[in-house]
């Protein structure tokens, strides 16, 4: 969703709230923690891929899971965090995101414009990635807007609210790039008499601009052919930024994550996919894959999708809150995300009513807010489950995780505590249990 985002001025009280922050943010940006041995103990470990552990332990060497189980081998210098008997899960991982864009989350210009860089306008200093990280966010995917058919290039970030903006970014994450169907372009460009206005004209503005990326690639390919055999006349074609980020498309290296509302429209970008050969990850949105789970499922193609929003605007008239579930038990990789600056502050509780909606079980619905959110962004051999040689992206809830009444008290991402909810303005640095 997200076609527009609008600034709200903040009344007094929450303008000292975000002065505080931003000292917390600048003291934090100082430090530079070294790596340590951190142990939390006394848990019931939620793992998501092997079953939970009661009181059970997790051992964090240099920033990574190195041991977890009802016991662990770890240095006697180690920090000792006791949970209690408190719940720890992996870090939510919300596959679908605009925060920290401001207004410059669509580039509403024209239909065509896969060279935007969501790096390029990623505040690091917005108070909703520290909002999200006292939810248990640990990693976000921020996409592009919809008013496009082919948008931006996605960034992934790790909630390190107060570290300085490159450290926020996920290393070595895999491109992403928004793509958009239906309703939000066509009214876009229509409203303009421009093209699209229709959805036949969606589809071929999107045809067009991969069959010009795909002359593009030729017309290198030749160049390059020729200088390899010694050409010295040999002129390279004319460098365009666009071209050559729908020539990394083709070639697979971005995943396509395209908001798609309508079963119809999921048929014609599987089958465009098809035609072009590149890499469609997930449909966001998605409210009625249940009707074409079967074939998302044969194309290994997942879903980004709310619990139940459902009749809020055309397009999602259909949709239906068992949606998330009918397509899980056909075999689709199902993530709920927030699309929302609100609802990822509670991604918890969406995932929690997956368990109400269709009968989800306690991990099925924990994997769709960690490992198969992570699988839709690529992350998921970093992140998405506690599992030795994953990154130390963990939340320890005081209450029940998948209920309304469980709340982060503490999250952790890389080993190191970047939110406490019993150190009131402690939530944006780094320290060592009981420093």
């Amino acid at each position: 969703m997200h076609l527009t985002s609008k600034k709200i001025s903040a009344p007094r009280s929450a303008r000292l709230t975000l002065l505080l922050l931003a000292a917390f943010a600048a003291s934090a940006q100082a430090q530079s923690p070294a790596p340590h041995d951190v142990v939390i103990k006394n848990a019931t470990v939620m793992t998501v891929t092997h079953g939970n552990i009661q009181n059970g332990s997790i051992y964090i060497k240099e920033g990574k899971i190195a041991a977890v189980g009802a016991t662990v081998n770890a240095p006697a210098a180690a920090t000792v965090i006791d949970a209690g008997g408190k719940y720890v899960t992996p870090g939510i991982v919300d596959a679908h995101s605009h925060i920290a864009l401001d207004d410059d989350v669509n580039e509403a210009t024209s239909p065509i414009t896969p060279h935007m860089m969501m790096k390029d306008a990623f505040d690091y200093q917005d108070k909703a990635i520290y909002r999200a990280l006292a939810g248990g966010v640990t990693t976000s995917l921020l996409l592009h807007g919809s008013a496009n058919m082919i948008g931006g290039q996605a960034i992934v970030i790790k909630h390190k609210f107060g570290a300085a903006r490159d450290e926020m970014l996920f290393p070595n994450a895999p491109r992403s790039i928004k793509f958009a169907s239906g309703e939000n372009p066509k009214r876009v460009y229509g409203s303009r008499d421009q093209l699209p206005s229709t959805r036949m004209g969606n589809f071929e503005v999107q045809r067009q601009a991969l069959v010009d990326a795909q002359e593009y690639i030729r017309e290198w390919d030749a160049y390059n052919d020729k200088v390899k055999r010694g050409d010295k006349d040999a002129t390279p074609p004319k460098r365009d930024l666009k071209l050559d980020a729908l020539a990394d498309v083709l070639r697979g290296k971005l995943m396509v994550q395209i908001h798609c509302y309508r079963a119809d429209e999921m048929l014609t970008e599987i089958a465009m996919a098809k035609e072009f050969g590149y890499n469609l990850r997930a449909f966001h949105h998605a409210v009625e894959a249940y009707k074409v789970a079967d074939q998302l499922a044969a194309n290994n193609v997942g879903i980004a999708t709310w619990a139940d929003w459902w009749g809020f605007k055309q397009e999602a008239w259909d949709a239906i809150p068992w949606n998330a579930v009918i397509s899980m038990r056909k075999g689709v990789r199902v993530a709920i995300k927030s699309d929302s600056e609100d609802y990822t502050r509670r991604l918890n509780q969406e995932a929690a009513k997956i368990m109400r909606y269709g009968g989800a079980t306690e991990e099925e619905a924990l994997k769709m807010i960690t490992l198969n959110a992570a699988w839709i962004v690529g992350v998921d051999d970093r992140v998405g489950s506690i599992d030795v040689g994953k990154d130390a992206d963990l939340v320890i809830w005081d209450g029940y995780p998948l209920s309304s009444v469980g709340v982060p008290e503490k999250v952790l991402i890389d080993g190191d505590i970047y939110f406490d909810r019993t150190q009131p303005g402690l939530g944006t640095t780094h320290y060592k249990e009981g420093e």
